[in-house]
């Protein structure tokens, strides 16, 4: 493996980081303001106007769509960056820095993956009436997966029906964790559910195309994420009831879902991977500034020798989980993401627990102001704890991750499945 980037990420890199410096750092307290005055006004879930003020600054700037791969930009028509996945990993951890940030340049999720859902499985229909408006910015999506009354880390579970009547689809499910569904630009979800509860056990999922307004949808609550509302983007309760849907809404056909969640949830985990490397990079950062800044016991806090320790593994645990993570982005680009399997399971375990360490670390740095939202500290741990269940809590990656290292040595766990999960 070649660890250099190329020019046209260092070049892309350069962009983007000067596109931080200029725009996004001096907006993080416009965005909360504007987030305070939406919650005082009771409109928290409208769009903020800032992220909307630098979406045209970010594509004047060539810095949209960067998520989008070659082979999905061929399939859509629509032309983005181009990148490979292991191009677009030292991007995807600059717009990390700031949760928000990756909307601005129309690279988040969980629109990226549904983007390239809809761009591989998607009719031409399909891709004209939500893939396009999707890439130009002017909607927004959500992937319905996760269920409450199942435990949805075994994806099989998932109970969400989707019975073909006559030349439609009904769709009956009760589903939650579902973000982005509380944004009023949602315009399409992309529903997971069972076609065919007695087909063998990975023939029984779907995955079907829903317009947003199609009768029977009905949000009920906003999920808080350990104090957050994460509005507004938001994490939502939702039914769907005697929904009817076109079939050619289905993707590929019936059965075919949980071939569509590997090639969707994939690249979404390590986009997710690589973000968290660079939340954890700004942690260190402010863990460094503050440790310098602030005196206790006679001496800075940066020289007491537990913070310094801190500091260290702090260097060490980043440094390894971005080389795991280009590891994974780089087979996945050299032999597709199957043959990946084992490296994008292992970041999915690293990378959340990693980010969680060390901006715990930073936080007990910060002192009281670290627990507050004078710091996005507090946020950002509660980001970053979440993505250990979303895509797959820890335990289903750390079984398949063992069961395909003692496959090695015997029958067992050699046709271990990757995780198709959601969390729940």
């Amino acid at each position: 493996m070649d660890f250099e980037y190329s020019p046209k990420t260092k070049e892309l890199q350069a962009r983007l980081q000067k596109f931080m410096d200029d725009h996004i750092y001096p907006s993080e307290a416009t965005y909360d303001a504007q987030q305070a005055a939406n919650t005082k006004s009771g409109n928290r879930w409208q769009p903020l106007k800032i992220i909307e003020d630098l979406k045209p600054k970010a594509r004047e700037a060539g810095l949209w769509n960067l998520f989008l791969p070659v082979d999905s930009a061929h399939a859509s028509g629509y032309k983005g960056a181009g990148l490979t996945n292991q191009e677009y990993a030292p991007l995807a951890e600059i717009m990390g820095r700031v949760p928000w940030s990756s909307e601005v340049f129309n690279c988040s999720a969980p629109d990226t993956g549904n983007m390239e859902t809809l761009a591989r499985y998607g009719s031409d229909e399909i891709k004209s009436r939500w893939l396009k408006p999707l890439l130009e910015g002017q909607i927004r999506s959500a992937f319905a997966m996760t269920e409450p009354e199942v435990a949805s880390s075994d994806a099989t579970n998932i109970c969400t029906r989707i019975e073909k009547q006559g030349d439609h689809y009904i769709v009956n499910g009760h589903k939650w964790w579902i973000s982005g569904a509380g944004d009023p630009r949602c315009n399409v979800f992309i529903t997971m559910g069972k076609t065919d509860p007695d087909a063998p056990r990975h023939s029984q999922q779907s995955m079907i195309v829903i317009p947003s307004d199609t009768p029977g949808i009905r949000i009920v609550r906003p999920l808080n994420v350990m104090g957050y509302d994460d509005a507004p983007h938001g994490h939502m309760e939702m039914y769907f009831e005697n929904v009817k849907v076109p079939a050619g809404n289905i993707l590929l056909g019936e059965g075919r879902g949980f071939e569509i969640a590997q090639g969707r949830l994939g690249p979404g985990r390590i986009h997710h991977c690589m973000r968290l490397i660079g939340l954890a990079e700004r942690a260190l950062e402010l863990m460094c500034r503050r440790a310098m800044s602030r005196t206790a016991f006679g001496k800075t806090v940066a020289q007491q020798t537990v913070t310094q320790e801190r500091i260290a593994e702090a260097r060490c645990k980043i440094d390894m989980a971005r080389l795991l993570t280009l590891k994974a982005a780089w087979i996945m680009d050299l032999a597709g993401n199957k043959v990946a399997r084992t490296e994008i399971a292992m970041i999915k375990v690293v990378a959340p627990t990693m980010a969680c360490q060390v901006i715990d670390w930073a936080m007990q740095v910060h002192g009281g102001g670290g627990m507050c939202d004078d710091f996005p500290l507090a946020s950002a741990y509660a980001h970053a704890r979440t993505l250990r269940f979303a895509d797959g809590p820890d335990e289903v990656h750390r079984n398949a991750i063992a069961k395909w290292e003692l496959g090695k040595y015997g029958a067992y766990g050699r046709d271990a499945e990757p995780a198709v999960t959601r969390g729940g």
